[in-house]
């Protein structure tokens, strides 16, 4: 077995949680190394949506254009639309334009994008190997590891040669999926529901399928029948390439991947239009949060620490949440102003947000389920016609908050962040559909157009970030002096605007380098030393705040 040198950061698995951290530190200078002990390739796509929020660390990271040039077609409309199949009994349309002609919110600088994970994770993978400070390793299994006051020693196989090697790194972070053998090795367990079902993803092409019924363009068509929500079939590129999920439950998801083309012809609702499947792979829908996000050097994050139904798009995007919370703060510790609270804030400020991102996918799945009685809904019949009628309107007034989610994408916020000093004020509501901006210590710093087209999203991520507002802003020199005592890296921006100065609610805002606000106030506070320790994690947050 050989030895090899010391790693700052070893990331286990190279899905788009994984690449994403490599990406991020990779951005800020950080070398790293991804063990993966598969090739890379996408079988059977699981995600489909970028969030908005993902996009706006897209747009950190310098690629969101890259992002948007991907294959899905931009003109193809991308409703919802309920129905018994594609070319069954009409429910119910929830109307959503094309990416083409969609905009952004007023609340970001960025719009949600679909990007499914046959182009996301490739795109991630050539965006982060472009930087020669990452080293990605295809087909190399993490075989166990040890942690000391100093490092990680990990045990790794190349899956190819047999040959066992030792690694030394500084931190290792498990990106390593739902069955996560890290989260495993540290005795972490997982909190809430196992198998809400066992579902059957099928992914098939078929070019004629969007000229072959009369529902009009979706992204998705959510099917029912007599036993109520049983499906769906989501456009993958918007032309050709298609995704089904077929709910059943553990004793016939297995049966249901082996009847793929019997479940897609039951979809399409007709024999005569020609498909061919490409995968039927099977999978257990849950609702489980980590009770503990890692253990001192050891941490894990996306999927290893949350698992979620896919109802909402939720996954993916709350791991790139988890990532972009920790290379910052991996960057602080290597570089050496971060102090000895600050790896510990990511538990405690990404594991709420892990609970309430995996409820919120449970209640859109359970509104989906929610149709009480479908006996009639296949009938040719008066009473067929006007159940299909009642379940339609239910069942589109229920499915709201699986679709509009700008709340959960920009609203979360670190209430009990021990690197964040509270102000007393209180929080607005943390509603799915709808974002309050605001900079209230904890959430993300808002966005606004600045004169010179930049948004102030844009100001924001390489290190802390002192914005002064209004025309004649205050004297903080006070912070900035302190930062420089502590070697915290701290930019100073000023915006004379007074809209933006309106949405930012005080004179003075300190930003994060992930863009969470830290501290805020209309003049530099008694104690500025007290401050930036508690915001680097070198002191408890009581000390700057009272």
């Amino acid at each position: 077995m050989t030895q090899a040198d010391d790693i700052p950061v070893l990331i286990v698995g190279a899905g788009p949680v994984g690449l994403g951290l490599a990406l991020d530190l990779s951005w800020r200078g950080i070398p790293c190394t991804i063990l993966e002990q598969r090739d890379g390739s996408i079988s059977t796509p699981k995600l489909g949506a970028v969030g908005v929020r993902t996009m706006e660390f897209c747009r950190r990271w310098g690629i969101a254009q890259r992002v948007r040039e991907t294959p899905f077609n931009p003109d193809y409309q991308l409703d919802m639309v309920f129905c018994t199949s594609m070319t069954g009994h009409f429910l119910a349309r929830h109307e959503y334009p094309s990416l083409r002609d969609d905009a952004p919110p007023d609340e970001s600088p960025e719009k949600k994008w679909r990007c499914p994970q046959l182009w996301f994770d490739p795109l991630l993978t050539r965006c982060a190997t472009e930087y020669p400070s990452l080293d990605l390793r295809y087909w190399h299994r993490l075989e166990g590891f040890e942690q000391d006051a100093d490092g990680v020693r990990a045990d790794v196989i190349d899956l190819k040669t047999e040959q066992r090697t030792t690694l030394r790194a500084r931190y290792l972070v498990a990106c390593d999926g739902a069955g996560s053998n890290v989260r495993r090795a540290l005795g972490i367990d997982m909190a809430g529901t196992r198998a809400l079902d066992h579902s059957a993803a099928l992914f098939f092409r078929s070019p004629a399928l969007t000229r072959s019924h009369d529902k009009g363009e979706a992204e998705r068509y959510l099917f029912f029948g007599a036993e109520g929500f049983w499906g769906n079939i989501s456009a993958m590129d918007g032309r050709e390439l298609w995704r089904m999920t077929v709910v059943s439950n553990e004793a016939q998801v297995e049966q249901v991947c082996r009847d793929a083309e019997a479940w897609v012809r039951r979809g399409i609702g007709r024999d005569d239009v020609p498909f061919e499947v490409i995968s039927a792979l099977p999978w257990r829908r849950s609702q489980l949060t980590a009770t503990r996000y890692g253990d001192r050097r050891v941490l894990i994050a996306g999927d290893a620490a949350h698992t979620m139904s896919p109802t909402g798009g939720f996954g993916m995007n709350t791991g790139m949440g988890d990532v972009v919370d920790l290379g910052w703060k991996l960057e602080a510790m290597l570089r050496g102003w971060g102090g000895s609270r600050l790896l510990d804030s990511y538990e405690v400020e990404r594991l709420p947000v892990g609970e309430r991102n995996v409820n919120a996918s449970a209640h859109n799945y359970f509104a989906l389920k929610s149709v009480e009685d479908a006996s009639e809904l296949l009938e040719e019949s008066a009473r067929g016609e006007a159940q299909r009628a009642q379940v339609g309107a239910a069942i589109a007034e229920a499915t709201h908050t699986e679709w509009e989610t700008l709340g959960i994408h920009l609203g979360y916020r670190y209430e009990d962040s021990p690197i964040c000093v509270p102000d007393g004020t209180p929080a607005p509501p943390d509603h799915p559909r709808y974002y309050t901006p605001t900079t209230r210590p904890g959430h993300r710093v808002p966005h606004a157009w600045l004169d010179d087209g930049r948004s102030t999203l844009d100001l924001f991520g390489r290190g802390f970030v002192l914005v002064r507002l209004g025309a004649e802003p205050p004297d903080a020199t006070p912070l900035v002096e302190a930062a420089r005592r502590r070697g915290v890296p701290l930019t100073v921006v000023d915006i004379a605007s007074p809209r933006v100065a309106e949405l930012y609610e005080r004179r003075l805002v300190l930003v994060r380098p992930d863009g969470h606000c830290a501290w805020r106030g209309d003049a530099a506070p008694a104690d500025a030393d007290a401050v930036i320790d508690v915001v680097r994690g070198a002191a408890p947050r009581a000390d700057a705040s009272r």
